[in-house]
């Protein structure tokens, strides 16, 4: 088991900041598929959430998991949450994929095939 990342108050407070991100996963001959998301972090379970839908390249190379990253970047100030991947369509988790990013940004539009990915935090880089 990998340890608890560390992640202080500041980095918290800038999570919940209203900044969009780069989210970087990796396509299946292995180079790096990078676009810009809104996500949320959740502290208690060292989860990233971005939703999505089904159909999107970001979520098919979650699926295959593997390892992914969020890059936030605020002038001098920047977060890179890293961990292993992997995409859902459980509507509990989607659920809280929405909420997450409602609490952020703003309420999404509703959308029936919504999906969501999710990054298991184990790598924290960064200074906020």
């Amino acid at each position: 088991m990998s340890p608890t990342p560390l992640i202080t108050d500041e980095m918290l407070a800038f999570l919940r900041e209203y900044h969009l991100a780069s989210l970087t996963t990796l396509r299946r001959d292995g180079s790096p598929h990078v676009v810009p998301v809104g996500f949320s972090y959740d502290p208690e379970l060292h989860l990233v959430r971005i939703i999505t839908f089904p159909s999107s390249v970001k979520y098919k190379n979650a699926l295959r998991g593997g390892r992914a990253v969020v890059s936030q970047v605020d002038g001098g100030r920047w977060l890179s949450l890293e961990g292993t991947v992997t995409g859902t369509d459980d509507p509990t988790r989607v659920a809280a994929a929405v909420a997450g990013y409602a609490a952020r940004y703003r309420q999404p539009g509703e959308r029936e095939d919504r999906v969501s990915i999710e990054i298991a935090v184990d790598r924290v880089l960064g200074r906020a």
